[in-house]
């Protein structure tokens, strides 16, 4: 067989594909996109859904790809066994309803036995057990012996998801020798040893399974294979496991390095080497596509997998910040293949950093607290830590469940996961509500009545803002209906449309579709599946018809300041890109006639000058009056000319691409003016964050400038008549105005001190004794926590032994202090102590030291309560 690197498998087979007339198409990302049933992406074929059920059409119906994927469903044996892996990339070729069994096997054994020049001798195939049909083709068509094709059951040899496309599929196996089996006479594949290595899948999707567990046929019969690009290169190069091989090898060895551990000396040594080796890859993926730490959804898989590499280092006795380290290897090694990863280099290591430094400030408490639990359920006689302790580890220490769960099984214990999950639920929930919405862009078509494939809609609108067409549907309450009359709303597919439809984070074109008969008045335009443009319309005057012939009429004004704002975020991104750094990447957008809304990756907030700097390389790009051309290209020569394309959205085998001079080049779908000197002006109006490392940009341009500024003019000069003055003078009058304010304020405090102090000898005059100590308690309102801690020194200095306890209420807010002199400490009095318990009578909190504390309150009508308990307090100290 060839001894083949990691990247030349992955060449070899997607060029072999291409020979066989397959579009071969980059990774897809590993984050989903309108995918609610996934968290990432786990399997090739998961980001080709749509176009395996029939949502969409497929750019080509043979492709090939070479997929990022995630899985974390066997987290706890990576490391531990030879095959498991977080992160590993899948090759796949797929056929939408073109070829189908004989095709997917034939080209299988081709590949295997003649480009890797795997010997036919090693090899055994296994099929489902009710597929009669896959078993005759290996063994008559391409001659393998019945002896070595194995029939499996469901639970081996039928592919599935939880929900999605499915069927019966066959594996081909290496037989890796006798001294890797279990040396039982009826072994063979399916034998739970590591001497027969599944290394492809051919999957023949013919259903589609449904939330309720129901099988339906897919319309066209589909293929999907699957074959593990690590595994195979192990079985390639000879390698034990895939964390032995190049250039996974180079991350091991770098933990060496950095760990001061030989590998293959201690089998607990030599899984942390190994777990570390797998997480550093799926980590610097899953930043690199733009996941973030956090405590729900994908962002926890990512906050799981640094913390569980995080801790493994100091089983290693890595006790500084390494993983960043690590990812460099990774980036440097995958770059060639995965250019995001090299493009977000800067963000992919702030990101692990930041995640490491917060697991590293709190993993030491955690651990103790985590050892006092463990001692305590020892001591008691039991074996588990209770879901409730297990959450509060992961709520207010970072500790993800498995990480607990790992350290009690080291101890022989368990968790309660069922208290565990009962807490996560509504975070979880939380998680999916959110992943809903931001997954709803689409209306996604179950009409009764309605032929998707009649309803195509041919979209003329970026030439066109009207246009004569024909209306092809009409939609009412969920059914296609044959009109609609005056008053009532529906949705219209026309068979030409200038209107464009919500995409890319640009709202749906609004107008009016007319003829002599009636007018309509569209509000909203939206994408459907299969390239449908689904109008939602009311109908103004007259009775609509399906067949009907309309003039559709695109609000110009509305239409042009949309494309303002969206020729507008490409030369923004350019120009965060030139001043903040190249890291910065699109993170969502949205696109409206009024405004702009721009999220972009970026770990702090940008300063004024910054900001200022942005707006003016904006502005100084319209001004320019750069030519805005667009035009199709393949997406392979896009990428080749430098156009920035947005991570995780499918693209086809043309791209349209907008160009502003040498300035901007972009991916984008949506509408643009055609010279940037149409944007008139651009301002940013507020800058902002959204979550961590997300922070967004929101702006205006044309008119809305001028609105903007003009409105800004006229509080200048409603706040200049104010302060009587004009508007060249107003900073100066406003300074001294602040000056003066300043100055009246230090004499009233000044006043309001020197009252107090002509009290101090009458509050005196109040101290009672409670079992020899001197105590005053006196509640004195209009005085604010620095006027009473005054009054307290004074009342402290002047009697040399005594507590004092005040309270006041000004501008409805409570403020208590309590002071205490040496001797009474050194008794036992703490005023940190006695404060807490007096706010925590009118709602509040606080604290301090023995000698002097201050707190606050919300309960107003509780203060002189609360004041009264001080003695009761005092008597518990003593």
């Amino acid at each position: 067989m060839k001894k083949l690197s990691l990247h030349e498998v992955r060449s070899e087979f997607l060029n072999f594909f291409k020979e066989k007339e397959h579009l071969i198409v980059p990774s897809y990302s590993l984050i989903p996109k309108n995918d609610r049933s996934l968290l990432l992406i786990n399997a090739g074929m998961a980001p080709l859904k749509p176009y395996f059920v029939g949502k969409e059409e497929p750019p080509r119906k043979r492709m090939a790809t070479c997929q990022k994927c995630v899985r974390t469903g066997d987290i706890e044996n990576v490391g531990k066994t030879d095959r498991h892996a977080t992160f590993f990339e899948m090759l796949g070729n797929f056929s939408f309803g073109d070829y189908f069994k004989e095709e997917a096997i034939k080209w299988a054994w081709e590949f295997i036995t003649k480009r890797l020049q795997i010997c036919e001798d090693k090899l055994w195939v296994s099929v489902y057990y009710e597929d009669d049909e896959a078993f005759e083709i290996w063994n008559k068509v391409i001659g393998i012996d019945s002896n070595r094709i194995i029939r499996l059951g469901k639970e081996d040899n039928f592919w599935e998801l939880e929900i999605g496309p499915c069927g019966p599929c066959s594996e081909i196996y290496v037989d890796r020798g006798e001294k890797y089996g279990c040396g039982k006479d009826d072994c063979k594949p399916g034998c739970d040893c590591d001497r027969y290595v599944e290394v492809w899948n051919l999957v023949f999707s013919q259903f589609d399974k449904d939330e309720n567990g129901n099988y339906k046929d897919l319309p066209n019969p589909n293929i999907d294979t699957g074959m593990g690009l690590e595994r195979i290169t192990a079985v390639l190069q000879g390698a034990n496991n895939i964390f032995e091989i190049e250039p996974i090898k180079s991350i091991l060895n770098k933990v060496e390095e950095i760990s001061g551990v030989v590998y293959g000396k201690d089998y607990k040594k030599d899984t942390s080497i190994r777990v570390i080796t797998d997480h550093i890859r799926a980590i610097t993926f899953l930043v690199g596509d733009g996941v973030l730490p956090s405590n729900e959804g994908r962002g926890y898989v990512l906050r799981r997998l640094i913390r569980r590499a995080a801790r493994h280092g100091k089983l290693l006795g890595i006790n500084e910040k390494f993983l960043s380290r690590l990812s460099n290897i990774v980036i440097e090694n995958w770059k060639e293949v995965y250019p995001e990863l090299e493009e977000r280099q800067v963000q992919i290591k702030s990101v692990i950093d930041i995640e490491e430094d917060k697991f590293n400030e709190t993993i030491d408490q955690g651990i103790n607290i985590l050892r006092e639990y463990i001692e305590k359920i020892k001591s008691r006689g039991e074996t588990k830590l209770d879901g409730e302790s297990a959450f509060k580890l992961y709520d207010t220490y970072g500790f993800p469940l498995d990480l607990t769960r790992e350290i009690l099984e080291e101890e022989g214990l368990t968790v309660d996961e069922l208290g565990f999950n009962r807490e996560m639920d509504k975070q979880r929930e939380r998680a999916r509500k959110a992943r809903a919405e931001k997954d709803s862009q689409a209306w996604d078509i179950d009409i009764e009545g309605f032929d998707i494939d009649k309803g195509k809609t041919i979209f003329k609108g970026y030439n066109n803002i009207r246009l004569e067409t024909e209306i092809l549907n009409i939609i009412k309450d969920n059914k296609v209906v044959k009109k609609l009359e005056k008053g009532q709303e529906g949705i219209l597919v026309l068979k030409e449309t200038p209107f464009y439809p919500e995409s890319g984070g640009q709202v749906g074109d609004k107008g009016r579709l007319l003829n002599s008969n009636f007018e309509c008045e569209v509000f909203d335009t939206k994408k459907g599946n299969k390239g449908v443009i689904l109008h939602k319309v009311i109908v103004k005057n007259g009775e609509v018809s399906e067949g009907d012939k309309v003039e559709a009429i695109v609000d110009e004004k509305k239409r042009l300041d949309a494309a303002r704002n969206h020729s507008a975020t490409h030369l923004l991104h350019r120009a965060l890109k030139d001043i903040v750094g190249e890291h910065v990447n699109q993170a969502g957008s949205l696109v409206e006639p009024d405004r702009l809304r721009f999220d972009f990756t970026h770990f702090e907030g940008l300063n004024k000058d910054t900001l200022e700097k942005i707006e003016k390389l904006v502005n100084e790009k319209i001004l320019q009056s750069l030519n805005v051309e667009t035009f199709e290209v393949s997406l392979d020569e896009a990428i080749k000319m430098g156009a920035v394309a947005l991570f995780g959205e499918k693209y086809g085998e043309k791209v349209r691409v907008v160009k502003m001079g040498d300035y901007s080049l972009e991916l984008c779908g949506g509408t643009h003016i055609s010279n940037t000197s149409q944007i008139g002006m651009f301002k940013i109006v507020s800058e902002s964050g959204v979550a961590s490392g997300i922070r967004r940009i929101e702006a205006i341009t044309g008119i809305k400038v001028f609105e903007y500024l003009n409105n800004m003019e006229k509080k200048i000069n409603s706040l200049a008549e104010l302060l009587k003055t004009n508007k060249k003078e107003i900073l100066d009058k406003t300074k001294a105005l602040i000056d003066q304010n300043k100055l009246l304020e230090k004499e009233i405090d000044n006043l309001k001190s020197k009252i107090a102090s002509s009290k101090v000898d009458d509050i005196i005059s109040e101290k009672v004794e409670i079992d020899g100590l001197n105590l005053i308690v006196k509640r004195i309102d209009d005085m604010g926590i620095n006027e009473l801690r005054q009054l307290g020194d004074r009342i402290r200095d002047k009697m040399g032994s005594v507590l004092v306890v005040l309270g006041s209420v000004k501008n409805d807010k409570i403020s208590f202090v309590a002071m205490a002199t040496k001797d009474l400490v050194s008794k036992g009095i703490h005023a940190g102590n006695i404060i807490r318990e007096v706010a925590k009578e009118t709602g509040g909190g606080g604290g301090g030291r023995p000698d002097m504390a201050q707190a606050g309150g919300k309960d107003v009508s509780k203060i002189d309560i609360a004041l009264s308990k001080v003695v009761d307090i005092i008597k518990g100290q003593l």
